[in-house]
């Protein structure tokens, strides 16, 4: 009886995973990653990095571009690493605690580049958050170009505020990785996607996987 309930279940688990390894390989066959650099940046250029982990996709960018980048890693061993690998660089900064919507404390799984607040196993060590607007306001910082986003189920409460609070008017690209692991993942992912519409337009999309989105002329 419990294995007859729980099949369609278990079919309807397999499904998206095989639609997601699907979307994986074409990624690759697309030589997606290539799409994660190409931007139009120069030394002048202010990038977030969210989810910094070991710093190297801040290293890409910032050797392509010579921009100003924000990198923000809570997990205590990562953000030691990446403030040790940029020191002296006073384009890159690196912040302690992560982007989302609200400030608060909360316990991370931490899993190398898998980290995340919504896993369990692992390591568990308290980090920091912080409201995102609050943080960009307090800078005065009015123009992003480009905010790299992948933060491991912390990308829906992030993406939420950050357009009610008006501050996805400030964004000129969001590159964002998508999870599907939290409650109603798909559901979230399409109402976000609905209220970047109206500001913003997709430039490549891979579902569960990367894709940027691109502020509209006006």
């Amino acid at each position: 009886m419990i294995k007859k309930i729980l099949k369609p279940v278990v079919d309807f688990l397999r499904g998206l995973l095989s639609k997601h390894e699907k979307t994986v390989n074409r990624w690759k066959k697309d030589d997606g990653d290539k799409l994660r650099y190409k931007y139009n940046l120069n030394q002048n250029s202010i990038v977030f990095d969210l989810g910094g982990y070991v710093g190297q996709w801040t290293n890409d960018i910032y050797s392509r571009y010579n921009c100003n980048i924000f990198v923000f890693e809570p997990v205590e061993s990562f953000y030691k690493n990446i403030s040790k690998r940029f020191e002296g660089n006073n384009k890159i900064k690196v912040f302690d605690f992560g982007l989302s919507n609200t400030n608060k404390e909360a316990n991370i799984s931490i899993k190398e580049d898998a980290s995340s607040l919504y896993a369990k196993g692992g390591k568990n060590e308290k980090i920091k958050l912080r409201k995102a607007s609050d943080f960009i306001n307090e800078r005065s910082i009015k123009k992003i170009d480009l905010m790299k986003i992948n933060i491991e189920g912390g990308e829906y409460d992030l993406m939420e505020e950050i357009i009610s609070s008006g501050t996805i008017n400030h964004i000129e690209n969001i590159q964002i990785q998508f999870h599907h692991f939290i409650d109603n993942a798909e559901e979230r992912m399409r109402e976000i996607q609905n209220k970047l519409e109206k500001t913003h337009h997709i430039t490549f999309q891979y579902k569960f996987v990367w894709e940027n989105w691109k502020k509209n002329k006006i």
